[in-house]
């Protein structure tokens, strides 16, 4: 089988899945936490943007901008370490917690940017864990005006009216 190939571009916005190796159990509110808690000290390093997100027991969305030069195969390499650190030391566990390769799709349109929006905050009604997108903490929809906790803060953008644009 061929290796994908990933374009290195910068400078726009990527809808990202990242899941979990198929050896490793499944994650816990605690296993969030600290992916949550990594997350947000690569942000703080690398300075990229984290504007939807979400938080799932086998896997984890977000929709990332990284600005150039930084680009999305660094960001989740960053996160993918710093979680598999910090979840690895809080299970006292050692080895490889997400699977190798993960997922992004670069949004050239307003309307796809918005639509992997309501895909992430849906995700979990998707797969019944929860009957509406805001019964589930580990989810950016809480930043977007609806009430419960906010467990991992997101950048605010100002996109084009237009959404062909």
């Amino acid at each position: 089988m061929s290796r994908l190939r990933r374009l290195y571009v910068s400078d726009r916005f990527f809808f990202v899945t990242c899941s979990l190796s198929r050896r490793r159990r499944l994650l816990s509110a605690d296993d969030f936490g600290c992916l949550a808690k990594a997350i947000q000290s690569a942000r703080a390093s690398h300075q990229f943007l984290l504007t939807a997100w979400v938080f799932l027991p086998d896997h984890w969305h977000a929709v990332i901008f990284p600005h150039h030069p930084l680009t999305i195969s660094k960001v989740m390499e960053v996160v993918k370490v710093r979680s598999t650190l910090q979840i690895n030391l809080q299970r006292k566990q050692s080895g490889q917690l997400w699977q190798g390769r993960f997922f992004d799709h670069a949004l050239r349109m307003v309307e796809k940017y918005y639509a992997c929006l309501d895909y992430i905050h849906h995700n979990p009604v998707k797969r019944s864990l929860v009957k509406t997108p805001e019964e589930w903490a580990w989810s950016s929809v809480h930043s977007y005006g609806e009430p419960g906790p906010v467990k991992l803060a997101i950048d605010r953008v100002q996109l084009p009216l237009d959404p062909k644009a």
